[in-house]
Parts: structure tokens; sequence; C-alpha cells
């Protein structure tokens, strides 16, 4: 907070002082205009710096590898570049143990490269863990659902390579960011997205749809063009490519893919078939440019 007694170091310097300097150099300044024009303009200097700080957060983010489960620099931009080069990730919840890991088989068959295995899930952790093992280098693999820093913490011991959140949680969004993992949180609003962002997610979800679809994203993306967002709720297996044209840094597909008939059925060659329908149409629009 600004001084009561706050002065400029020179009247000559200010348009408004009415004071001349006399022959010993010292400067006489009246005792309220400059407090109150003074202190106001500092506090604006201050508010713009902080602003502007906020704002580049992402781009001049700094790296620590002391703190627990942290990550290298390098394997971040990994994770992201994945994200770009591929655009579309699998999110699987089943209400069974038993149909986790065939669902998600038949997905990877069909052409997923990113999977998200969401907590909702039964055993989400160990079939996470399993697809780790498995597919390491090849198909990266995600946790989702993830409702504090406890449940990011045991997703990245059973192998995470990112995390996702259903709404913005500030404080996994900074436990996350502390340790270069990377944190997509849920967000519906622009506000929030803008809010993901500046607190460290370097893609923010979009989470539930919204009416206009790859139109409000369009709309967004092109006002907000510091975002990348990932539209999760509402793609379909035949508009994923339209939310990519229209702005989205990638999607997620969830009902549309793993149709829960077809899980309840064990139909898993239908949902091959879905996987091989929406990595088609995303195909197409070809690799994200990360900004």
């Amino acid at each position: 907070e600004a001084s009561s007694n706050f002065r400029p170091p020179c009247s000559q310097h200010s348009p408004l002082t009415t004071q001349k300097h006399s022959s010993s150099n010292t400067c006489n300044f009246p005792p309220i205009l400059y407090t109150s024009t003074n202190a106001t303009n500092m506090a604006l200097r201050l508010t713009s710096t902080k602003l502007l700080h906020q704002s580049v957060n992402i781009a001049t983010r700094s790296f620590s590898t002391s703190l627990d489960r942290s990550k290298t620099p390098e394997d971040f931009n990994r994770v992201l570049q994945k994200f770009a080069d591929i655009r579309a990730c699998a999110v699987l919840r089943t209400p069974t143990s038993e149909a986790c890991p065939k669902a998600m088989q038949a997905c990877i068959d069909g052409g997923f490269k990113i999977t998200e295995f969401t907590l909702t899930t039964p055993d989400c952790l160990e079939h996470l863990a399993n697809f780790r093992e498995k597919y390491d280098g090849d198909v990266m693999v995600g946790c989702g659902t993830i409702m504090n820093t406890e449940d990011a913490e045991r997703a990245v011991d059973a192998g995470a390579e990112f995390i996702i959140t259903p709404v913005m949680l500030p404080d996994v969004i900074e436990w996350c960011a502390k340790r270069n993992i990377v944190i997509v949180p849920g967000c519906q609003t622009p506000t929030e997205l803008v809010s993901a962002y500046r607190a460290g997610a370097p893609l923010q979800k979009l989470f539930p749809g919204v009416t206009g679809g790859p139109a409000w994203v369009k709309a967004v993306s092109s006002a907000l063009p510091m975002l990348s967002i990932n539209p999760t709720s509402g793609v379909t297996l035949e508009n994923a490519g339209d939310y990519l044209r229209n702005g989205a840094a990638s999607v997620g597909l969830v009902a549309p893919l793993f149709d829960p008939v077809a899980i309840q059925n064990g139909d898993w060659d239908q949902i091959a078939k879905n996987a091989e329908i929406v990595m088609a149409n995303v195909r197409e629009v070809g690799p994200y440019v990360r900004k």
C-alpha cells in the first residue's frame, strides 16, 4: 500500500507543481496533489506488471526437478508433443474391472495412441500400470477424475504420464505445474479456461460440452489464442475433426467411442471400429502447432 508520505523526487519533474526551485536547490511540493495522483499511478503500474507476469506464466515457466515425483523438462515437452501429434485421447470408464482392459485394448487396436483411465473405474490404477508397462514409449497413458493431490500422487506412482481433472482444482494444477507434470483441468467457461492457463495448465479440458460445439471453440480460441482447448464432452465419432478444424488443440472421446451397449455385450470389435473412425477423421486434420 502506498505511503501517505510519498512524494516525487523533484517538483520540476511534475507538470502539476506550482512551486519553483529555490537557489538552494531544495524542492517544495503541494501536500495533497502528489500523494493521491502518484499513489494511484503507482498502484496501476504494479497491477499492470502483475497481470503481465500472470499472462506469460506458461511461456516463462521455470522447471523444477527437486520435488517428489518431479518430471524433467524433456518429459513435460514429450507429453505435450504427443498430444499435438495425435490430437485424440480415449477416455475410459467402465462399470466393472473386467471390462476395463478389454475395452482399452480394443481402442488401441483401433489406432488410439493416447489413453486415459478414470478413477471411477474399479481397479483403475492397476490397469493403468499394466498398460503403461505394456505400451511404454508407444501408447501414452494418463489418469482422469483426479480430485485432489493425493489422487495425483497415486496416479503418478502407478505410471500416469499426465493428469486430468473433471473441474478446475487450483491445488492440483499447482502441484502438477511445480513438478513438470502435464495437467489438463476441466473448465466450463472462458474465464475458467484462462484461469487454468494462468495457474500453469498447458492444456485446458472443456467439460462438459457446450452449446454450439465447434463454433463455440472457434469463437473462444480466436479471442483467446493463448489457450489450448481440449473438448471432451460432446465430441462424437463424426465431429472430432470439426472440433480440431475450429481451433481445438485435441479432443477426448468417451461414450461415443466406448459405447456402453458394446461394453455390456462384450463387443470389443465394435469399439475397435469406433476407434478407427475417429482416428481417420483426426488424421485428416493433421498435427497441432503448439503455442
